[in-house]
Order: structure tokens, then sequence, then C-alpha cells
């Protein structure tokens, strides 16, 4: 049996993901609450949305196929990346939690000096 190109199986991947991300695919443009999606590309979707100032924005949808890896697998790939992810925010938590503590603190010190 002939293999199929990369090129062919990402597409199909990209297509089963946005078929199931959007329920009223039809491939090029659908419509969801309201909201008109349009086929950017064989990866994107686009739409228009409006901000919170009441600006007009495009929003862009992607679909990224993982590259297969021979030193994990593709559920162990996945994990790496939630795990990696999880580190750099409990960091970012972790680094807003110390400043705001030093905040109070020297807030708390420039009071005391001010009493004295």
């Amino acid at each position: 049996m002939a293999k199929v190109s990369k090129a062919e199986v990402d597409k199909k991947l990209r297509d089963e993901v946005f078929e199931d991300l959007m329920t009223n695919y039809s491939g090029d443009e659908m419509e969801f609450n309201g909201h008109f999606y349009k086929k950017i590309n064989d990866r994107q979707y686009g739409v228009l949305l409006t901000d919170a100032n009441g600006e007009q924005r495009y929003v862009r949808i992607g679909a990224i196929v993982a590259e297969l890896r021979e030193d994990m697998t593709a559920e162990e790939l996945m994990q790496s990346e939630i795990d990696a992810y999880t580190a750099k925010q409990d960091a970012k938590a972790e680094k807003a939690q110390k400043k705001a503590e030093k905040i109070a603190k020297d807030k708390a010190r420039r009071e005391a000096e001010k009493g004295e």
C-alpha cells in the first residue's frame, strides 16, 4: 500500500479538527453563534469580532499538526507540552506573589520610616 504524503495526512487531520470544533462546518465559510468563520488557508480560519473597546478585530484559529518523534509518543509529546506550560504558569504566579510581598514589605517600611 502506498504511503500517504505528510501534506495530505496533515490536511486531513486539520480538517477533522475544524469539523469537530465547528458544528456547521462547510469547508470555506461557516456560521456559528452569529459569527462568520472564513477559511484563510488549509491551516487557519478567521473571524471578525468586536473587542471590549468596540474595535473590530481579526481572530485566527489555527491547527498545527506536530511532527512524529522517535524519542516519544504523540501522547507523551502532548503531556510534555502541557507540563511545560503548567510549569511556566506556576513560575509566573510565584514571581507575581514575591513581587506583591516585596511591594507590601517596602510600603510598610516606608510608612514606618515616615512615622519615626
